[in-house]
């Protein structure tokens, strides 16, 4: 660790020894403080780079990881590059330069910080990976995170329930029968969730293709094929537009689409309406899933346009990342429930996984509202306050 934190440490553990012999002196008050606690956490800064403030889940991470840090006392640094790899590698080197003892980094390119890592090793930094793998270097010191191949199972599962295919146990309803033909979005090709999300869903979704009851009738299934770059929703929409234009434009009625994000969700249900599918479910429109519970998309599910979110309570996660920066900052070893399945492609960074919840319009209330993730007034606005 760095001189401050072994410092700290230092200091704790005196602490703990003259509280064991009945000694008095400043940290003889709590025989249970842990180095951390034991010295000025004002003097302990924590660098925070997240990728964007273009979504509302990136905001409310920022927001949250930064206010838990500074209740505890620790000195933030918050920063967001706007999606754009140089901004971030940059703030991350002047996060270093400024002198950072912990890093939480959610990066935009998870293979685009092997400097800024290795000059955070070199200064014995520990880095921690927020939400998205860091991917070929040896420098990650910790991964938290969703259980991000369970979102895509639930994704697909979504998918088959919107259509009517299972119920909400995930029982097969009888006398639904195919064919139907769906299409199929994956997040952006640089973000390593963007892959677990694809095969937890199409692990839902492929025996309904190699059956017959789904039909992508674009043709389009591999990742590369279908992955949307920086998970834009303009994008999403642009594909979705080509999509119709030359496969749909038969007459053929496309009943439901896979979809990794609320923002690609919302690009999608823009096509899709701009072609007079809809403008709800009730009314024509295919069953479209997303992720992360955005209010635009949360009241776009309570009319009865968007057929479903997966909810990561990113509360959590900023709670479980502030855990494991104190683990390091108190020299600890940070728990994790996973050390076999994030492989960044040069070790396997130890884990915390978190769990999930789908939410369709009958879970808005007990999920979201009663939660305080988000109030009654922002899902019937779909603006957050």
């Amino acid at each position: 660790m760095r001189r401050k934190i072994t410092m700290a440490a230092a200091a704790g553990a005196l602490a703990l020894s003259l509280a064991a012999c009945g000694g008095g002196g400043a940290g003889s008050t709590d025989s249970t403080e842990g180095a951390g606690d034991g010295a000025d956490k004002s003097d302990i800064t924590i660098g925070v780079a997240m990728p964007t403030e273009t979504s509302e889940r990136w905001i409310a991470d920022g927001n949250a990881v930064k206010a838990g840090l500074e209740e505890l006392g620790y000195k933030v640094d918050l920063q967001y590059a706007g999606d754009d790899i140089p901004t971030q590698t940059q703030q991350i080197d002047q996060m270093i330069t400024s002198g950072a003892d912990v890093l939480i980094i959610a990066s935009i390119d998870g293979t685009a910080l092997t400097s800024q890592l290795e000059n955070a090793a070199a200064q014995n930094i520990p880095v921690i990976a927020y939400d998205r793998l860091i991917r070929d270097s040896e420098n990650v010191d910790f991964y938290v995170t969703f259980d991000n191949f369970a979102v895509g199972v639930a994704q697909g599962t979504a998918l088959l329930r919107g259509m009517g295919l299972v119920d909400e146990t995930g029982a097969e309803v009888a006398g639904v029968t195919g064919p139907f033909n769906i299409e199929l979005f994956a997040g952006s090709p640089d973000d390593n969730n963007a892959g677990f999300f694809f095969e937890g869903a199409m692990s839902v979704l492929e025996p309904y293709i190699t059956d017959g009851t789904f039909v992508v009738k674009s043709g389009q299934t591999d990742f590369d094929t279908v992955a949307t770059l920086r998970w834009s929703q303009e994008a999403a929409q642009k594909r979705m537009e080509d999509l119709l234009t030359s496969t749909y434009s038969d007459g053929s009625k496309l009943a439901g689409v896979l979809s990794p994000f609320d923002g690609i969700s919302r690009g999608i249900i823009t096509a899709l309406q701009g072609v007079g599918q809809g403008p709800t479910i009730e009314a024509g429109l295919p069953i479209v899933t997303g992720q992360d519970a955005e209010i635009a998309s949360v009241k776009l599910i309570a009319d009865g346009v968007q057929s479903s979110t997966i909810f990561k309570d990113t509360r959590k996660l900023a709670d479980q990342s502030i855990k494991v920066a104190e683990a390091f900052i108190n020299a600890e070893e940070p728990e994790a429930n996973d050390t076999d399945t994030y492989d960044n492609g040069v070790k396997v960074v130890p884990s915390y996984l978190l769990d999930v919840d789908t939410v369709f319009a009958a879970d808005i209330t007990p999920l979201l509202v009663e939660s305080e993730y988000w109030t009654e007034a922002e899902v019937a606005s779909g603006v957050s306050d």
